[in-house]
């Protein structure tokens, strides 16, 4: 079997490839603002929830074409977020992927629309797709919600509206299972469901390493912006602590929040035993997510 290394960097590219595909032409009219949603989508980025989506499809052999689909959509709602997270109202950053913000490089009205462009595109992305209509209306279903203010955006919402305050641990899980965790586990399920519609015990299954991986994501991230650098980040470090929000690391300490996300690392793997050898991808991104370093 291809290496981990080698699987990633070969469904890193073939992610890419289907961004420039699902995305408007940067020559139609309005250029600036194709243009810019370019920009803030291609180029950068782990592709963490792309990986998700292609880890879970190879669960049930789905089809390559599909899971592009689909992992294309994840990705233009992640970059939607990241670019609204990072302007003046929100979180007030210069610096994403290596690269000057979208309201630094264009504008904030350009921003906006960027954001707001980007999610719908990836709902006409997602729809228009060649599997089973029930199964392709469940999958926008699914992403809808996990975006909106019982996902994502709510997640958002908790956590702007928590600055300076004093998070109990039970609360900062909930705000993150929201806005970090929601779109990850809708990564895992679009994937599967690219293959096959999913049984009880299998969407708990997956549910479960997904909620597992969710965290960890935010522990990891937490423990970074702590103890790493912007040139390594690709975004402002120490920013959290600087904005004053509470964090695993300033709730639980350093050492204890890397107890935790490799807790939730084993988690993960125990989600996934029922599906044996097929799951492998999966659990070499639960690793990734909690080993990396940036």
């Amino acid at each position: 079997m291809q290496s981990f290394d080698g699987w990633m960097k070969a469904t890193q590219g073939e992610m890419e490839l289907a961004l420039v595909q699902h995305l408007p032409p940067v020559a139609l009219t309005p250029a600036r603002l194709h243009e810019a949603m370019h920009y803030a989508v291609l180029d950068g980025g782990k592709r963490v929830r792309p990986l998700l989506v292609y880890a879970a499809g190879a669960l049930f052999d789905a089809d390559a074409a599909e899971l592009a689909r689909a992992a294309a959509a994840v990705e233009m709602i992640h970059a939607y977020s990241l670019v609204h997270d990072d302007m003046p109202c929100m979180d007030d950053d210069a610096l994403r992927r290596g690269k000057p913000t979208v309201h630094v490089k264009y504008d904030e009205a350009c921003a906006l629309l960027v954001g707001d462009a980007l999610q719908s595109q990836a709902f006409d992305v997602l729809a228009d797709g060649g599997i089973d209509p029930v199964r392709q209306l469940a999958m926008v279903r699914l992403l809808a919600k996990a975006s909106g203010s019982l996902g994502m955006c709510g997640g958002q919402a908790i956590d702007l509206a928590s600055v300076g305050l004093n998070l109990s641990l039970e609360e900062l899980e909930q705000m993150h299972r929201l806005k970090t965790g929601a779109l990850l586990r809708v990564s895992v399920l679009l994937g599967a469901l690219a293959g096959k519609s999913l049984s009880a015990e299998e969407t708990q299954a997956l549910d479960s390493y997904a909620a597992a991986i969710g965290l960890a994501f935010q522990v990891v991230d937490d423990v970074l912006d702590a103890t790493a650098d912007s040139a390594t980040l690709g975004k402002t470090a120490g920013k959290d602590a600087a904005d004053n929000k509470p964090t695993y690391v300033s709730i639980l300490g350093l050492e204890q929040s890397r107890t935790l996300a490799e807790k939730l690392r084993n988690d993960a793997h125990r989600a996934l035993e029922q599906f044996g050898e097929k799951a492998r991808r999966l659990r070499e991104l639960a690793d990734l997510i909690v080993q990396r370093k940036a």
